[in-house]
């Protein structure tokens, strides 16, 4: 039962990812394509989180944290790089 129930989960991650890719191509503006790439980041991470489940061990886990502190700061330096033009002062 939980084998479907991580099945079910990833899949709804994986079709997330999937739209994501699409905002990041069509989005209108800088953005929403930071706000995908963003939320792109917390689908991979849930993925991870999944997988880590599935297989029963905690490694993955820790690449997920890891995974979230780069996306954390990316995000951040794209969105200052956007609103003043550099990202160290």
């Amino acid at each position: 039962m939980i084998e479907m129930a991580l099945f079910f989960a990833a899949s709804c991650y994986g079709l997330a990812l999937i739209l994501d890719l699409w905002r990041i191509a069509q989005g209108p503006t800088a953005a929403d394509r930071i706000l995908a790439l963003d939320t792109m980041v917390i689908n991979v991470i849930a993925l991870l989180v999944l997988y880590g489940i599935w297989r029963g061990t905690a490694i993955y886990f820790e690449a997920a944290m890891l995974i979230a502190m780069v996306g954390f700061v990316s995000t951040v330096a794209y969105c200052r790089y956007l609103l003043r033009g550099n990202i160290i002062e």
